[in-house]
């Protein structure tokens, strides 16, 4: 198989797992705004979670990464933490504030994409402490969820979750400083040629 054609890859394990978790959003918040069944949309967290890491895994160990897979992972974990802030705003679990700042973050790292489709790029790679950043905040998330409720886990939850939160959008705003350093580096690569 020529490595073209592997990166064309569509029907892999990682690939499947992360449609499994973009289908998961909508029945996230179907639990957490209808029903309020928080007890099994903390469970869909888990498993979203959970593929996350385990998509990567399998791409790298037994050669399955794919041009697709690159687009659609991160592009679930972005769904599941706006799906996710969105539900726990409407809840009251989360401050306002909190949801400004991701989603500030994402409309700064946003403004970049005219100037690498303009200088033929479409995406920028994902670096490691994008993926920090994203495992943090997807594990503070249930953790704020689950404080949000009474038992003697609540207090526990609350202080590992803001935790987790805080420490995940540091790393999220540290990696989009990381992205403009690399669109800056592209910019000026295709500029010299």
């Amino acid at each position: 198989m020529s490595e073209t054609s592997a990166e064309d890859r569509i029907w892999t394990v990682p690939n499947l797992l992360s449609f499994l978790r973009l289908l998961g959003v909508p029945v996230f918040l179907w639990l957490v705004l209808g029903p309020k069944a928080d007890g099994w949309a903390i469970a869909v967290l888990a498993v979203a979670g959970f593929t996350d890491w385990l998509d990567g895994k399998i791409a790298r160990a037994f050669d399955q990464t794919s041009r697709l897979g690159r687009i659609i992972d991160p592009a679930a974990d972005k769904l599941y933490v706006f799906a996710t802030i969105l539900a726990l705003l409407i809840r009251d679990v989360i401050p306002w504030w909190l949801v400004a700042v991701i989603l500030g973050r994402e409309l700064f790292v946003a403004c970049f994409i005219p100037v690498l489709r303009r200088h033929g790029y479409r995406a920028l790679q994902v670096h490691f402490l994008g993926k920090a950043a994203m495992f943090n905040l997807m594990y503070a998330f249930p953790l704020l969820f689950l404080a949000s409720h009474t038992g003697w886990y609540a207090d526990l939850a609350r202080i590992t979750g803001w935790a987790f939160a805080l420490w995940g959008t540091g790393l999220y705003w540290w990696a989009g400083a990381l992205y403009v350093v690399q669109v800056r580096r592209l910019v000026t690569a295709t500029t010299k040629e």
